[in-house]
């Protein structure tokens, strides 16, 4: 199991990108696979194998507006991690922010 962080977008010059990175989003999303959007990255949890082809079909959208295309990918490889971690790894840290926000007498 993983979870992959990539950002793929044309390098056009122009100001918005917005139209090309939708299509990948929509890709992603397409795909049945756990994932988050959020300004800077769209997340996808799954096996190598079944993730890696959606992130190359995202950046082939991306690319086939003749531009040059840039893509950043970041993995965390778990072997064994259950399922849903792109979700219960920041509930963990938004738990145990509550905790401290409890023991320092935050409301």
């Amino acid at each position: 199991m993983a979870l992959f962080a990539f950002s793929v977008a044309p390098m056009t010059g122009s100001e918005s990108v917005s139209a090309a990175v939708a299509e990948a989003v929509r890709i992603v999303r397409e795909s049945g696979l756990p994932n988050r959007t959020t300004s800077m990255f769209t997340e996808i949890e799954g096996e190598w194998d079944e993730v890696m082809p959606v992130i190359k079909a995202a950046t082939d959208a991306v690319a086939a507006g003749g531009h040059r295309t840039s893509l950043v990918v970041k993995a965390d490889i778990r072997p064994g991690a259950e399922p849903g971690q792109i979700d219960s790894k920041v509930a963990r840290v938004e738990e145990k922010l509550a905790a401290d926000d409890q023991s320092l007498g935050h409301s």
